[in-house]
């Protein structure tokens, strides 16, 4: 099969299933009921509290090939994931999936438990370190199925990732289950990622480092998803939780990028009061979010609201009054906890409520400007943040196509050259967000914008800004480079990239 983006596909890969070729951005024919789980009685004898992990194995029942879930909201401090899967080694438990929200260098463990088949299958949004580099080199027995964000959420509710035990990073709780990321020494602010693990998940597990007296308030997530609750010295690092850096670049290039892509949101007539905004953490990112900062100081402009991974840049932009509120799936630095904590206008999300295309509306489609990074972007906008350009595992997509879909202005904001190799290619090494809902590339030489977008064109070519063809940038770049010699993949496949809706982009090959 060939998918709307050329891309030769097989009708069935073993380990993932019957492939559904991506057919376009909306691609509503592919919505699913939601899956049921089955029902529990607590009574009011019955406790949840138990006093190790070990025990809570032996309270589910752990067998053969099921499926574990964990999200990452402590990132690269997290302990759980590798506490868990210690004592699942010890019990001889093999062919297990495990469904992850992202993994990070922290977990290199996993690493020799995919070596020994403990792990088999691993679903996950974003993956880098030990790894993404194990997977990518061919020694997970079956593919690694790369999601977003939102497409996460999407295929729990549907039932396609049928969850048998989620266990549940939970910086507070109490001893019937109520939890929030708020208090505690390992405090990492909101819990949107855990959401449809614990409402979908068969049984769900809570391990906390903070027990405190009933009720934990506030209450995130509330104790009827919960089936047990453990108590153990230390869930994780909350240092750990930083993504990124939370520094504005003060490189002069990344600050010119920034610069110009405020003057593409300005020349897009989105700079109004009402606007709503995403953007990550990162120099350049945070750079921009700085020049709209003053821009919207300048001309008396009021957001309506920031949304996404929080980071303090944009904590410090809802407290000096320029949005009404923050919608936060996730927070990227201690700042962002502390303001999520104690702001009522700062507000948790579900992954579904922010990015799930089968839902009755997500937070992406209230965006009017998203800006976002590329690894890489071909000549038709498409963009991959999944891999290198020798096509090994470095990152992945998270919120990147799903608000990429539901923003008006989607801006990619890049270095046209990086590590002395051009950004721009006649095709990226792997597709994570479709070009077509990719409307503007700002780099340092200039701007490109997507051929479907002639209105902006029309706007940026307007407001005297310097737009060129993506074509035009590419042969700048390879003036000073060369072009890339290109890396020819083996035929194993060793990933495969969905879509939001769940239909598959790409695939990842391993390396030869």
């Amino acid at each position: 099969m060939i998918n709307s983006l050329g891309i030769e596909l097989p009708e069935y890969i073993e380990g993932y299933g019957e492939v559904k070729p991506y057919k376009g951005l909306f691609n509503e024919t592919m919505v699913k009921k939601k899956a049921s789980i089955p029902g529990k009685v607590i009574t009011p004898k019955e406790v949840k509290l138990l006093s190790s992990i070990k025990d809570s194995l032996q309270e589910i029942d752990l067998k053969d090939g099921m499926c574990l879930s964990f999200h990452h909201h402590l990132r690269n401090g997290d302990y759980v994931l590798n506490m868990v899967m210690e004592e699942v080694c010890k019990k001889g438990i093999k062919d297990l999936t495990l469904a992850v929200s992202s993994i990070f260098p922290v977990h290199a463990p996993l690493v020799d438990y995919i070596n020994k088949g403990i792990v088999t299958k691993l679903y996950a949004s974003y993956i880098s370190g030990p790894v993404a580099e194990a997977i990518s080199s061919g020694r997970l027995k079956y593919p690694v199925v790369m999601q977003t964000h939102g497409g996460r959420s999407r295929a729990i509710e549907a039932g396609e990732i049928a969850i048998d035990v989620a266990f549940v990073a939970a910086p507070c709780a109490d001893s019937y289950g109520n939890i929030n990321g708020v208090n505690g020494p390992s405090a990492c602010g909101a819990l949107g990622y855990a959401v449809a693990d614990c409402m979908y998940a068969k049984e769900v597990v809570a391990i906390t480092d903070n027990l405190v007296p009933y009720p934990a308030v506030p209450i995130e997530i509330p104790q009827h998803y919960i089936d047990y609750v453990v108590s153990v010295e230390s869930i994780g690092d909350p240092k750990g939780i930083v993504s990124g850096t939370t520094k504005i670049t003060r490189d002069p290039i990344g600050l010119k990028i920034a610069k110009d892509a405020c003057s593409v949101i300005e020349a897009s007539g989105l700079l109004k009061t009402g606007m709503s905004f995403q953007t990550g953490a990162g120099g350049t990112s945070l750079a921009v979010a700085k020049e709209l900062k003053e821009k919207m100081l300048k001309k008396g402009i009021r957001g309506s609201f920031a949304s996404g991974g929080i980071t303090g840049y944009l904590v410090e932009m809802l407290e000096s009054n320029l949005f009404d509120s923050l919608l936060d799936v996730q927070c990227f630095d201690i700042e962002a906890v502390r303001s999520y904590r104690e702001n009522p206008r700062h507000q948790g999300m579900s992954a579904s409520m922010y990015g799930n295309p089968h839902n009755k509306g997500a937070v992406v489609n209230q965006l009017d400007v998203v800006i976002l990074g590329a690894t890489e972007i071909d000549t038709s906008f498409n963009v991959n943040v999944t891999t290198d350009s020798h096509g090994v595992i470095m990152g992945g997509s998270g919120g990147h196509s799903d608000t990429a879909a539901g923003a008006k202005l989607t801006i990619i904001v890049s270095n046209l050259m990086k590590a002395r190799l051009p950004i721009i290619k006649d095709r990226v090494t792997t597709i994570t967000t479709p070009g077509e809902s990719v409307d503007v590339l700002v780099t340092e030489r200039g701007i490109a914008v997507n051929p479907l977008r002639k209105d902006l064109i029309d706007s940026l070519n307007k407001a005297g800004l310097k737009v060129l063809t993506i074509n035009e940038l590419k042969a700048i770049a390879e003036s000073y480079t060369g072009i890339p010699k290109s890396t020819i993949p083996s035929e194993e496949i060793v990933g495969v990239i969905e879509y939001r809706d769940g239909s598959v982009l790409d695939l990842i090959r391993r390396g030869k």
